[in-house]
């Protein structure tokens, strides 16, 4: 079998691609999903994951619910006027019914047994608000051998969307992300928005899509809120799959470049509350001596060949 991966997510319409992107690919072991809050609550997103996960054949991947909220601050805002008010553009109920419970115990014990379970390195990919791994990383902290590397959809180089300075996901839950990205010793790949932004689809991507299988078309199905939002966004009519980004560098790696930079993750309460600060400096000015690695250094993914990476996702989910 191919790359072992966990999805931690927020479904969300990208995330629906990704988690779809993953499921139907034959050289991944997709070994579970864990469920956040984001996008929509709690309830929301684990219902949605489960549906995801039926319309592609998956029943067979366990799922359980995990944070309901921030490690420590409220959520300033969900996402629904760009989700919709279920997180799928109202279209939520379309897809079917899942026919089985949820895994006891919830996301971190399920993230352990998988992880424990494991014969080889597992990668994770969080494309959400990083509160699960947080918790994950906080509690268990002999699991870290397990895991590959993390490869997460969250913050900016140069741009945010949540304010001029944030990205939702790491917005959601700075503290979190903090922990993740700078305290933890882990491996990190950080799929930033700067280019998120640059692997948007358009319409007749999205028409391919819906005509190649019933799948394609469910999800296609999926997206007329999200479609109305980045109209405004991007001013013309396209979407951004920024999770589907970060999914297929899980899946494949090194379809993204990437740098490897020190990142900090503002926690103030200031206009720049949830911004990753990535230290573009050369390493002698940040003052690294000969073959030193700065704290909270990680990969930041900051190029592709976006047709490459666009007809990989495409030909994935139209299987």
């Amino acid at each position: 079998m191919g790359t072992k991966l966990i999805i931690d997510t927020d479904p969300g319409v990208d995330d629906a691609f990704a988690i779809a992107l993953a499921a139907l690919s034959e050289d991944v072991e997709l070994l579970g999903v864990t469920t956040v809050f984001g996008n929509v609550g709690l309830d929301a997103t684990t219902r949605n994951a489960l549906r995801v996960l039926e319309l592609c054949g998956r029943s067979d991947v366990p799922v359980a619910a995990g944070a309901a909220r921030p490690l420590v601050h409220p959520q300033p805002a969900r996402a629904g006027h760009v989700h919709g008010s279920d997180g799928l553009s109202g279209r939520s109920a379309a897809l079917p019914d899942p026919e089985r419970e949820l895994e006891p115990g919830g996301a971190v014990r399920l993230l352990v047994s998988l992880l424990e379970a494991a014969d080889e390195p597992v990668t994770i990919a969080p494309i959400g608000p990083l509160t699960n791994i947080a918790l994950l990383l906080a509690a268990y902290p002999d699991v870290r051998e397990k895991i590959g590397r993390i490869v997460l959809m969250g913050g900016g180089v140069d741009r945010g969307n949540s304010t001029s300075a944030a990205e939702f996901n790491i917005w959601s839950d700075p503290e979190a992300a903090r922990r993740v990205l700078v305290e933890e010793n882990v491996p990190c790949v950080m799929v930033p928005l700067d280019l998120t932004y640059k692997c948007a689809v358009d319409t007749a991507w999205l028409a391919k899509l819906a005509a190649a299988s019933p799948i394609g078309a469910a999800l296609d199905a999926l997206t007329p809120d999200y479609l109305a939002s980045y109209r405004r966004s991007l001013g013309w009519d396209g979407i951004v799959l920024h999770d589907a980004v970060a999914v297929a560098e899980a899946i494949s790696p090194g379809i993204l470049e990437t740098e490897a930079y020190p990142v900090e993750v503002e926690c103030s309460f200031g206009p720049g509350r949830g911004a990753t600060l990535v230290d573009r400096r050369r390493p002698a000015m940040r003052g690294e001596g000969e073959g030193g690695v700065a704290p909270g250094t990680v990969e930041v993914a900051v190029d592709t060949d976006v047709d490459a990476l666009g007809e990989f996702v495409l030909g994935r989910l139209a299987r």
